[in-house]
């Protein structure tokens, strides 16, 4: 069969990727890579350290950057991301800006770090406020939320999970919940978006249905990382739904913002809604329209409108193991 016609593959733009020796989230990466772009990775060193502060200092040595992104540019990257954002933060602002000199230097390219991205992108969306979603533990959350009134963005709450290895392993229902938590304090007033840390946890799947609960943009790690390196060469990261990567999810979600808050449900009969007392038809025994006798006369029940949020796996299918995570 003669395929000469065809003229060899497309032209692939690459984007150099600098990892913890033990991130495990590659194809997490790719889901925001358009067609055109490939990713090129590479990984630090292994050292024997749990995820920790220590370990964030060891995974971001200069040293480590340079000769990771030196063994990128065989194969001529047009720029290089740093993907860990506790080796990207553990240094404050002037640690992250730092690492960009370094990589930049040793690899003569542009370069970006997801806590850097983080802050690139808050600026995008014009936010200041956020809450805060962590698998680390105590120390190493406080570090990201000192990396961030550094970068002028104030915590409004946060949650963690306190783990040390296997970060990757996290379900999505337990992000749910942290997020959950983190979206409820109010302490600095209310947040104006949502940080999912870790480029070791899994987010992808789960940021537009945060969006549509909390009526806020959601950022993650991984997607602020590919966002960021993307636009450094004038690319668009791919991702439906998610605030930060869609014009058309970003106005619905400043709609909701203004939106007032959805009605509760119509009460069944003999229920009251709580706090409000017995209706006369109610307290006289007469029967009170259900919610979706309402929604047959016309009117849709408020639940129909408001759905549940839907419950999400623990794991996604073919999920990787190993060691420990840092990210």
């Amino acid at each position: 069969m003669d395929v000469s016609f065809v003229g060899g593959p497309s032209r692939q733009r690459g984007v150099g990727v600098v990892a913890p020796f033990d991130f495990a989230l590659d194809r997490e990466l790719w889901r925001w890579v358009p067609d055109d772009v490939s990713l090129h990775l590479t990984r630090t060193p292994f050292v024997p350290v749990e995820v920790s502060l220590d370990l964030a200092r060891l995974v971001s040595e200069h040293r480590t950057l340079s000769d990771a992104v030196q063994a990128l540019s065989a194969v001529g990257p047009e720029v290089v991301a740093y993907a860990c954002t506790s080796g990207s933060f553990v240094g404050g602002t002037l640690g992250e800006r730092a690492m960009v000199a370094a990589m930049a230097q040793a690899g003569a390219m542009p370069a970006v770090t997801t806590s850097g991205a983080l802050l690139m992108a808050l600026e995008e969306l014009g936010v200041c406020r956020v809450a805060v979603v962590t698998p680390y533990t105590k120390s190493v959350t406080d570090s990201l939320e000192t990396y961030l009134a550094e970068g002028g963005i104030t915590v409004s709450g946060r949650s963690y999970l306190g783990l040390t290895r296997e970060i990757w392993r996290v379900g999505y229902r337990s992000v749910v919940d942290m997020a959950r938590e983190a979206t409820a304090g109010r302490a600095a007033g209310p947040p104006q978006a949502l940080f999912i840390s870790c480029t070791n946890l899994p987010t992808f799947d789960v940021i537009p249905q945060l969006e549509a609960e909390f009526r806020m943009p959601v950022l993650s790690a991984n997607q602020v990382t590919v966002w960021a390196a993307l636009r450094r060469i004038g690319k668009e990261a791919v991702g439906p739904y998610q605030s930060l990567l869609d014009p058309v999810a970003r106005r619905a979600v400043a709609a909701m913002a203004t939106a007032p808050p959805p009605l509760p449900p119509v009460p069944r009969p003999g229920e009251t809604r709580p706090g409000a007392p017995e209706t006369a038809a109610a307290m006289a025994g007469t029967p009170v329209p259900s919610a979706a006798e309402e929604g047959v006369r016309g009117e849709a029940p408020a639940d129909a409108m408001f759905p549940e949020f839907p419950e999400f796996p623990e794991t996604l299918p073919g999920e990787p193991g190993g060691g420990p995570a840092a990210g």
